[in-house]
Formats: C-alpha cells, structure tokens, sequence
C-alpha cells in the first residue's frame, strides 16, 4: 500500500481503556462517520466483510448534503470506470447504492460529539448529546472531508460550479473552461500548479495574487512566471463576480495598492487558497497537524488512537481527489476488520458462532 499522503512517523499511537459499556441503544463493531468516497468505499468493503457497518451521512454536515464534496461538482470525468463522464450527485448516489447493497445501515445524522477515551467509543447525534443517549463502537472510522476555503464575492453563489471552481485537476477539462480566458486566485504552491495544470486547457491564465510577490517554491514560483500562457497580476485581488446569469463572464478587479478598479474577461475562477479538514469532531482528541488534518501513521489509516482510522480528505492534504479518498477508504476497512478480527480471536468469551465470518469469495482484497 501506499502511504497515506498526510503520513506522519512522529504518530503517538494511544491505546484507550477497555473497560467502557456497550450501549444499550446502539453498539456495532464498526461506525463511520461521513459519506463521500472514502466512507462509502470502507463501507462496502467492511459490509462485506459481514460486519453490519453503520455509516452516518450527516444531514448537511460540514455544509455539504450527503456525499460530500461530489455533491457540488457538475462533470466528473477522471474516476476510472466512468467512460462518458458522470455528474458528482449521479455518483456519489452510486457509492450509497452499493453501500446498501452489502447491507450498510445509513443513517442520514449528523455525529456531533464522541468520547475517544475508552473503547468500546461513545458517540451521540446532533441533538442527543446527553450523557444518557450515547451510542458504542468497537471501532470509528472518520470521513468527514474537507471543503475548500471560498471569498464568498459578490455574485459567487450564482456562478458557482458556472465557472467557479475550487479544484483545477477536477473540473479543468470541462468544455466551459476550454479554449477560454481562465483566472486563479492565490500565491503558493497550489496556485502555481492549478494554474501551470489550467494552461493545457484555457487560451490564457491570469493568476491573482494579493501580495507582490508568490508564496510558492521558488522551483514553481519560475516554472508559473514563464510560462508563455501565464500572466501574474500582483497586488491584485477579485471584487466581484460577474457574468449574464448562467456562466461567468468577467471578474471585477482592484489593485489593493492604487486602489484602481478594472475588469477582467475570464470564463472560469478557480479558487486555490487552502482547504478546511472537518475536524473540529475529534481535534481535541486525535493528533492533527498544523492546518488541522488528522494524522495517521505512514502507510495506514491508524490514527493517534488505536481503534480509530481516518481516511480520505480529512487527513489528505495533497491529492484531495474522488480516486484517493475510495482508496484510503479501503485501507481503513482493511484495518479496522483486522483489528477486530484479531481481538476476537484473543476473546475467549466470545462464542464461535458469533465471530464475524466474511461474505464468501471475500478474503479482504479484489486480487489474487
């Protein structure tokens, strides 16, 4: 396997008391929490495993309606499987049909608190966060994702997946955008190479920096300035959005130094100033890095808890793609019903009829 893109060596792997109830509520052996590709992909690899996950899609959690990110993107055209493209909705819908088909209980809630401190780990939904009302697992796994960070300008929400975009690599081929007068707002590294990545598709790209000079590497700092199809316009920032109502047209700019105000005729705006990691669930309990996404030891999904994984976005700060969060999905599945499997077969209270026995053919891989 490949190593989890916010791999870190320096994890502190806790292992939690085990002497907490199970609740009389609910208990499973496995809960996840989110729905994009990454809790979905864990979700049937766990439900054919046959240990009856329950997955919590959220009821607009992180600002997203169950599915996650997807759910915002018009044509996705680089998932494998998907010749002819296919909308994020139509998929995501997709991942949650295969999820149920396994026999995943979906439960459309949002997980608004959970106790990490002893396993089984307790757990209660938006509204029941009484100490009376917790649920257990035997193990978590966190999906909750990440959203790219917006500047909410005038004329935003109309344009918005119209010509506005927060990930170059998913939405840059799409015809709307090609041949066309492109614009990227950001400094650093991932501005440089969202806009070098746009240069193969639009007729022009304009990048719009606020400072007077990039943040990025300077590698990448030389490779955007000379580029030919590039244009750097420093001290510039995007005031408004404008466009005839379904696609946008033009962006109203403002030198932040001269105050002078001009418009810029562009057909897309990608934003590329950082993501969000929705973490603010478990932050105080797991290790996160500097900007907030979850750690995990390299080449795993095993958190700073034993017991709890995390994949997808929310500790992916680099590729933050549809392909790479089902992956890492996978990879947390794959642990989690080895971490189980291994505890009951060290359980001698556990009857043999009640181990969980995988569905037949499944020996937790697709390859031989």
């Amino acid at each position: 396997m490949s190593p989890i893109p916010n791999g870190d060596s320096h994890v502190n792997v806790i292992e939690p008391q085990t002497k907490g109830e199970k609740s009389k509520k609910q208990h499973t052996q496995v809960v996840i929490i989110g729905s994009g590709p990454a809790g979905h992909t864990a979700a049937i690899y766990l439900a054919r495993a046959n240990l009856e996950p329950i997955l919590y899609e959220g009821m607009l959690a992180n600002g997203f309606a169950p599915g996650g990110q997807l759910t915002t993107t018009t044509e996705v055209e680089n998932f494998p499987g998907f010749p002819d493209g296919v909308t994020g909705t139509e998929m995501m819908d997709k991942f949650r049909a295969q999820s149920e088909r396994f026999g995943t209980k979906i439960i459309t809630e949002t997980i608004a608190r959970v106790d990490l401190t002893q396993r089984p780990f307790k757990y209660w939904t938006e509204g029941e966060e009484e100490e009376h009302e917790f649920m257990t697992a035997d193990t978590i796994i966190i999906a909750t994702g990440a959203s790219a960070k917006r500047l909410f300008l005038p004329g935003e929400e109309t344009y918005w997946q119209s010509g506005i975009s927060a990930c170059a690599v998913c939405d840059g081929a799409v015809p709307i955008f090609r041949n066309k007068p492109l614009a990227v707002i950001g400094g650093g590294d991932s501005a440089a190479e969202e806009a070098t990545y746009l240069t193969k598709y639009g007729s022009h790209v304009y990048v719009l920096v606020r400072r007077e000079e990039l943040r990025a590497s300077k590698i990448m700092a030389k490779r955007l300035t000379s580029h030919p199809k590039v244009t750097v316009l420093w001290n510039t920032v995007a005031t408004e959005c404008k466009g005839d109502g379904d696609l946008l047209q033009s962006l109203a700019l403002k030198n932040v130094k001269t105050g002078e105000e001009s418009e810029l005729k562009v057909n897309g705006l990608f934003y590329a100033i950082g993501h969000e990691p929705a973490t603010a669930l478990v932050k105080s309990q797991l290790e996160t890095d500097v900007d907030g996404y979850i750690k995990t030891v390299p080449g795993t999904a095993q958190t700073s808890i034993k017991g709890v994984f995390a994949a997808g976005d929310v500790q992916d700060k680099k590729y933050r793609q549809a392909i790479t969060s089902a992956g890492s999905g996978c990879m947390a599945a794959l642990e989690a019903e080895r971490l189980i499997s291994e505890e009951e077969a060290d359980d001698d209270s556990i009857r043999p009829e009640d181990v969980h026995v995988p569905a037949e053919g499944y020996l937790g891989t697709d390859k031989e």
